[in-house]
C-alpha cells in the first residue's frame, strides 16, 4: 500500500485513532484550511463571547478603542488587518496574520505587544465574527438609528452579518459603547429586545389614549 502511494503520489495518514475519530477531525481540518478567505481592514475583538468586527476609516479611533476594551478586560484579536474564513455557510472566523499577532498600533505612541503588557488573558487567536460596527465620523443632518429597530447587513464572502453604524465625535466614549452594544446583542438574540419592547409600550400608550378621547 506504501509503495503504490508513493508511486502515485497520494498520501498515506496513520493514527492510533479509531477510523471515525480520524475521519471528523481530518474533514474539520480541511474545511477550516481550504475555506475561502478574505482579509479586511478593522480590529477584531472577543466582548463577552461576542465576536465584534470594528471597521472605519484610517484614523477614526478603531485601535484606541479596541485598547480601552482590553483595559476593560476584553481580548484582542486582531488590529489593523483581520483574516477571515468561511468555515460554513454562517460561520465566519477572524485571526490575525502571523506578522502582527498581539500587536496593536496607536498613533503617537507606536507599536504595543498586548499580551505582554496585559498578559495572555488579553488575547486569543481566532474568533467567530457574529456583528460588525462600523465607526465614521459624525455628519451633521444624517439621520442616525435612535431607536435599534433598523437593522443592517453587510455581506462578508457568502455570509450575512449584522452592523451597527456608530457615530464618533468628541464626548463619546466609543469603547463603552460598543461593549453595550455588544451586550444587547446577545440580549436580541436571547429574545429580550429593548427597542421592540419600547416601541409595544409606546402604541399601547397612544391606543389607550385615542379610546378615553
Amino acid at each position: 500500500l506504501i509503495d503504490a502511494s508513493e508511486k502515485n503520489g497520494v498520501p498515506v495518514l496513520r493514527s492510533p485513532l479509531k477510523t471515525t475519530r480520524l475521519s471528523s477531525r481530518l474533514t474539520n481540518f480541511l474545511e477550516s484550511r481550504l475555506a475561502p478567505t478574505t482579509a479586511i481592514h478593522g480590529v477584531l475583538v472577543d466582548i463577552y463571547g461576542v465576536g465584534v468586527l470594528i471597521t472605519g476609516k484610517s484614523g477614526v479611533g478603531k485601535s484606541e478603542t479596541a485598547l480601552e476594551l482590553v483595559k476593560r478586560g476584553h481580548r484582542l484579536v486582531a488590529d489593523d488587518c483581520v483574516e477571515i474564513r468561511q468555515e460554513d455557510q454562517d460561520t465566519l472566523v477572524g485571526n490575525a496574520p502571523e506578522l502582527i499577532e498581539h500587536l496593536l498600533e496607536i498613533r503617537g505612541l507606536g507599536i504595543i505587544n498586548v499580551m505582554t503588557l496585559f498578559g495572555a488573558g488579553a488575547v486569543r487567536s481566532n474568533k467567530r465574527i457574529t456583528i460588525v460596527m462600523n465607526l465614521e465620523l459624525w455628519e451633521q443632518g444624517k439621520q442616525y438609528d435612535r431607536l435599534g429597530l433598523e437593522e443592517e447587513t453587510m455581506k462578508i464572502i457568502d455570509t450575512e452579518i449584522t452592523k451597527l453604524t456608530i457615530p464618533v465625535r468628541p464626548g463619546r466614549n466609543l469603547a463603552v459603547i460598543i461593549e453595550v452594544a455588544a451586550m444587547n446583542f446577545r440580549l436580541k438574540r436571547m429574545g429580550l429586545n429593548a427597542a421592540e419592547q419600547f416601541t409595544n409600550k409606546l402604541a399601547d400608550v397612544i391606543e389607550d389614549g385615542e379610546q378615553e378621547e
